[in-house]
């Protein structure tokens, strides 16, 4: 039962996480939230359901657990990481208000392209695994955005962690064009590019990824990439659990997803291309 008061750790916390921006309007505005249904957070009157609380700690960057701490706790918390650990105002707003323009102007014709994709490559910090990985595309304000999530585990039966990256997507000349950051430590941007399906029905898209390994090289890297079309809805904890680095010939990943991401280059070629 929601009573006044009773989640005032939360609304603190909250409260905390909006003065890394403009205004709360602002906050609202990029988490598609309304205005008076925050307030009720902020309030401490009511406790978001269990999919909003996970999307406001992914915009923020910052655990459902760690949200829910006392309200000293998770302040000490907040000072003593990097500023960039709680996703602010000037950390991400560059990136977006640069493109926002293009992304209103060329997302016609994404609607079709929306859902969730496993994205399947070979790992730039990992070399000789493939990676999978799990990607939401919708639509929000008129633009298409995405989150692309990355299930890492350094060991068998260590807990595994998870990397997001939010961007957004536009269609030109025939051509997918996916930008996102990391958003938690904000040390890596990458791009992909897309060849777009002709057919009534998606099942996949290839192209190339360019990114920087994630590891102490930071070495900048390319990559062919494969997006396998999962649908509008999916179990997310499933989902997830299918993804993270696989041995290049295991046979649970399809042999054309594992044929279609090798980075061979023929003895005639002299740039490194995608290939339908």
């Amino acid at each position: 039962m929601n009573q006044p008061g009773i989640h005032e750790d939360l609304a603190q916390n909250l409260r905390l996480l909006c003065t890394y921006y403009k205004s709360i309007a602002e906050v609202c505005r990029r988490l598609n939230i309304n205005r008076p249904q925050f307030n009720r957070y902020l309030s401490g009157q009511y406790k978001p359901s269990a999919g909003t609380l996970r999307r406001i700690c992914e915009f923020f960057g910052v655990e459902v657990h760690e949200i829910m701490l006392p309200h000293g706790q998770f302040e000490r918390m907040v000072q003593v990481r990097p500023q960039s650990s709680a996703v602010t105002e000037s950390s991400t707003s560059e990136v977006s208000q640069r493109i926002e323009e293009l992304t209103h102007a060329y997302s016609a014709g994404l609607e079709r392209y929306l859902g969730y994709y496993f994205e399947y490559y070979l790992s730039m910090s990992t070399p000789g695994k493939l990676l999978r990985n799990l990607v939401c595309l919708e639509e929000r304000e008129g633009q298409v955005v995405f989150q692309r999530t990355e299930r890492m585990q350094a060991q068998a039966g260590e807990p595994a962690c998870h990397n997001r990256y939010q961007g957004v997507a536009c269609l030109l000349s025939d051509r997918l064009f996916l930008i996102d950051h990391e958003t938690l430590n904000h040390h890596e941007i990458t791009q992909t590019i897309l060849f777009p399906s002709f057919r009534n029905r998606i099942s996949r898209l290839t192209g190339i990824k360019i990114g920087v390994s994630d590891n102490s090289e930071r070495m900048p890297c390319c990559a062919r990439v494969v997006y396998e079309y999962l649908g509008q809805e999916v179990r997310i904890r499933k989902a997830l659990a299918l993804c993270g680095l696989y041995d290049c010939e295991d046979a649970s990943i399809d042999l054309s997803i594992r044929q279609a991401v090798r980075n061979e280059m023929g003895p005639e070629e002299r740039l490194f291309r995608a290939r339908h």
